[in-house]
């Protein structure tokens, strides 16, 4: 199935260098990370990716968001996903909206970010978000100790 998803990561303080951003200062909190996932595989395939390599922590960086995933100081929380052929990331990142980072995750698009921070656990406003561009949210949270996000 394909689709578009939220990452939601729960971190400390930190400060890491992000590709070609460069240094970038993380506050402590929530930061939730906008994808898509419409080639091969889907939601399953991409998502699946992310909580792998948060969870073995062995690989080189591809994307902006691998930085998150191999940090110590970030831990993935959970993942809230949409079914849907149409390319409605942008659309999910302007109606999550909010504090951000500058470039972060939307290299291929003219979006000011795809990374959003919030002081506060974020799932039930996410939820709401995707029900605003008409998605029905699958919301999936870890258990503290594994990345059974199943989609």
């Amino acid at each position: 199935m394909k689709g578009i998803y939220c990452l939601v990561f729960q971190n400390q303080g930190v400060t890491l260098r992000v590709g070609a951003l460069g240094e970038v200062a993380f506050r402590e909190g929530w930061h939730l990370y906008v994808g898509s996932a419409q080639g091969p595989g889907g939601l399953e395939a991409r998502v699946g990716r992310h909580i792998d390599l948060a969870a073995a922590r062995d690989r080189r960086p591809r994307w902006h968001v691998d930085r998150l995933l191999l940090s110590d100081s970030f831990a993935l929380r959970g993942a809230v996903c949409g079914v849907t052929d149409e390319d409605l990331e942008c659309r999910l990142a302007a109606a999550i909206g909010g504090d951000s980072v500058e470039g972060f995750g939307c290299s291929d698009c003219k979006c000011f970010s795809h990374l959003f921070y919030r002081s506060h656990e974020p799932f039930t406003e996410i939820a709401g978000a995707f029900t605003s561009i008409r998605l029905d949210p699958q919301i999936r949270k870890s258990n503290m100790g594994g990345y059974h996000l199943n989609v």
